[in-house]
């Protein structure tokens, strides 16, 4: 399982796509820090180059929005139309039963949704203005709430620079099908949606498709998927779904040192997450899970950070377990190469290896 999930995310070679089509191969990317897709598709693409991502934003073929799992993740436009009507059911929900919703029982919906409306066609937003405008229509409402409500329940993508590999922003918002220039895809069952994932990160079982998604209740689903799946069993006898034509690479495959930018999806697309974190460390990453990670033979074995002092870089790796050194000197050699992307001016570079965490 671990070397199909490498394989199917591009984490066992590095492919020759464009990043458009690397976005719709993977389902998206997790894009709560905004320059984590740059080093997640740096570890996946050849030759790639922060521009082409940038030039994908700013021209409105790829937007950053609230998707899967309620969180924000960067897709192709084409996805946002698609992805954003099959978890709309779930952002409601969460919504709905939310501290800042329930400040918000007995409030009319469809009033408030068209309020935002209105303001939103005047120009992009943030949160906080949008809060601070609801509330003047009802001012016995949380600010804060109100502005909660326009990004649970309306498709609203944040807007450059935000999310720029060169320049940041306030995350300031618009209403989806305006920016991108095209309507979402009416209300659909998310059949499609899940076979997507399970092509990007299968096999998998009902429950990882659920925490993958976020969506409850996918028993239909699944059983309408069934006829068209292959089915396999995990060594804890649960069944794993799969498209019938994804690769499955074998066990001993080889696997190359990769590193993984903050919360990539790959650590966060299932319920069981031991094909990608390894038993012993799974407590210490679901911790730090905001912190970036090292894949060393395919499995989460270190994290890593950046530290920039003038023109001087060091990339810093905290090792969980000793390394021999052939496979010490692999994780070295990629840290080098990712200095070079992440701090091209540095005229000094540095990668140190900190000790090894007690057991």
């Amino acid at each position: 399982m671990n070397r199909a999930l490498l394989e199917r995310q591009m984490l066992r070679r590095r492919l020759k796509l464009s990043v458009s089509d690397a976005l719709e191969r993977l389902v998206g990317m997790q894009a709560q820090v905004p320059q984590s897709p740059y080093v997640g598709l740096w570890s996946r693409l050849a030759g790639f180059r922060p521009d082409a991502l940038a030039r994908l934003l700013t021209s409105r073929r790829a937007v950053r929005l609230a998707l899967m799992r309620s969180t924000l993740h960067l897709v192709t436009a084409r996805d946002c139309a698609a992805l954003r009507p099959a978890v709309q059911p779930m952002l409601e929900r969460i919504h709905t039963r939310s501290a800042f919703g329930r400040k918000l029982a007995g409030l009319d919906r469809e009033t408030l949704l068209a309020e935002a409306r209105v303001l939103l066609s005047e120009r992009p937003r943030t949160n906080v203005e949008l809060g601070r405008l609801l509330h003047t229509r009802w001012p016995d409402r949380d600010p804060q709430s109100l502005g909660y409500a326009i990004r649970d329940l309306l498709p609203l993508v944040q807007i450059p620079p935000r999310g720029l590999w060169d320049a940041s922003g306030a995350a300031t918002l618009a209403i989806a099908e305006s920016w991108i220039g095209r309507p979402l895809a009416p209300a659909s069952r998310p059949d499609r949606m899940l076979r997507r994932y399970l092509r990007a990160f299968g096999p998998a079982s009902e429950r990882d498709m659920q925490a993958w998604s976020g969506l409850s209740g996918l028993r239909d689903v699944v059983e309408r998927l069934r006829p068209h799946m292959r089915v396999f069993r995990d060594p804890r006898g649960r069944e794993l779904f799969d498209v019938p034509t994804a690769p499955r690479p074998r066990a001993d495959a080889a696997a190359p040192i990769r590193f993984l930018p903050e919360f990539d999806n790959v650590l966060v697309a299932y319920a069981d997450r031991s094909r990608i974190i390894p038993d012993e460390h799974r407590d210490r990453v679901a911790r730090q899970l905001g912190r970036p990670t090292v894949l060393i033979d395919g499995f989460v074995r270190a994290m890593w950070a950046v530290e920039r002092v003038r023109d001087r870089a060091t990339l810093e790796i905290e090792l969980f377990d000793r390394l021999a050194g052939p496979a010490r000197a692999a994780l070295e050699a990629e840290g080098r190469r990712l200095l070079a992307f992440l701090a091209p001016g540095a005229t000094a570079t540095c990668v140190k290896l900190a000790r090894p965490w007690p057991s």
